[in-house]
C-alpha cells in the first residue's frame, strides 16, 4: 500500500471538499493516506523542504516548487469576488509610509504576492498566521493587514477599515479569476499514483457538494469563524466549477500570476506550473 504524505488547510472549503478523505467516505484506492491540516503558511514551507507528497499550496509557493510538484486539475480555489482584502486600523488610510507596518499571512502566501504587485515597496512587512491578523489591527500592534478565509465575512464586525479589495484589483487588471491555490503533488510519485490521487480528490469534492450539511462538523471543527452561515458563504465563494476542473480558463489565470510574479522578480526564473494529469489523459 502507498503511503502518501498528504496534508491541507484548515479554512472551510479545503475541510468541505475533502471531509470525505477525512471520515473515509471516498475510496483511497489503495493508497494510505497520511493527512495532517496545517495553516498555509505551515504548508508552504512544508512543500519548499519536500516534507509532503501531496498538498494544498499558495499558488504563489508553487511557482519555487514547479521543478518537483504539479497542479492536480481538482481541489483549486479560484475565482471571481474572493480575493484577500487589505484592511486598515483607521479610515481613510493607505500603504504608502515605510513606516507603517503590514501584516501578511505568509512570506510565500499568494495574498503576499497581490500585495507585492499592487503596493510593492510602500511599507514595513510582517508575516503572521492569518488567523491572528485581525485581533493584532484592532489591538493597534499593525498598521493594515491582508485579511484571508473567514475574515472576508467579518471585518466589519470587527470594527476595522477595508483600504481594497485585492482580488477585485487583479480582476480589473488581468481580465482573469483569481487563483489563490491548489492541491499540488510530487512527481516522483509516478503518473499512475498522481491519477488515482486526482480521482480520489475529485471523489471527495463530489461527495461535498451532494452533502453540503455532513460537512458541517468537520468545518466547524477547525474553522475560526463556528458560525454555519459564514462557513458555508465561504464554501459557497471558494468552491466552484474551478475547484472541480481547472479548465482552459484556470489554467490560463495560472499562467497570468507566473508572468506578473516574474515581472516584479518575485521568482527567479520564469516558473509555469503544469498540471499533474490533462483532461485529455483523463
Amino acid at each position: 500500500m502507498k503511503r502518501i504524505r498528504f496534508a491541507i488547510s484548515t479554512c472551510p472549503n479545503d475541510t468541505f471538499a475533502f471531509h470525505a478523505m477525512l471520515e473515509r467516505k471516498v475510496d483511497w484506492r489503495g493508497l494510505d493516506f497520511d493527512i495532517q491540516l496545517l495553516d498555509i503558511q505551515t504548508l508552504n514551507e512544508e512543500l519548499l523542504a519536500k516534507r509532503l507528497d501531496v498538498a494544498k499550496t499558495s499558488f504563489h509557493a508553487a511557482l519555487y516548487l514547479t521543478q518537483d510538484y504539479g497542479v492536480f486539475p481538482s481541489g483549486s480555489a479560484l475565482g471571481y469576488g474572493v480575493g484577500p482584502l487589505l484592511l486598515s486600523a483607521k479610515a481613510g488610510t493607505t500603504p504608502i509610509d515605510s513606516s507603517k507596518l503590514t501584516i501578511c499571512p505568509g512570506e510565500h502566501t499568494t495574498a503576499t504576492l497581490l500585495f507585492h504587485l499592487f503596493y510593492p515597496n510602500t511599507t514595513r512587512l510582517n508575516h503572521v498566521v492569518f488567523s491572528e491578523i485581525m485581533p493584532l489591527l484592532k489591538k493597534g500592534a499593525a498598521d493594515f493587514g491582508v485579511c484571508i478565509h473567514e475574515g472576508r465575512f467579518t471585518w466589519q464586525s470587527e470594527g476595522l477599515s477595508l483600504v481594497e479589495d485585492l482580488g477585485s484589483r487583479w480582476e480589473k487588471a488581468t481580465h482573469c479569476p483569481l487563483p489563490l491555490g491548489g492541491i499540488i503533488g510530487a512527481w516522483h510519485l509516478g503518473r499512475d499514483v498522481l491519477e488515482t490521487v486526482q480521482a480520489v480528490i475529485h471523489e471527495s469534492l463530489v461527495y461535498g457538494l451532494d452533502h453540503p450539511s455532513e460537512t458541517l462538523p468537520t468545518m466547524r471543527r477547525f474553522a475560526q469563524e463556528f458560525d454555519d452561515s459564514v462557513l458555508m458563504k465561504h464554501v459557497d465563494l471558494y468552491v466552484n466549477d474551478w475547484t472541480r476542473e481547472l479548465g482552459e480558463v484556470g489554467e490560463r489565470a495560472l499562467d497570468e500570476l507566473s508572468n506578473r510574479a516574474f515581472e516584479i522578480g518575485l521568482t527567479g526564473d520564469h516558473a509555469k506550473l503544469r498540471l499533474t494529469t490533462s483532461a485529455r489523459q483523463r
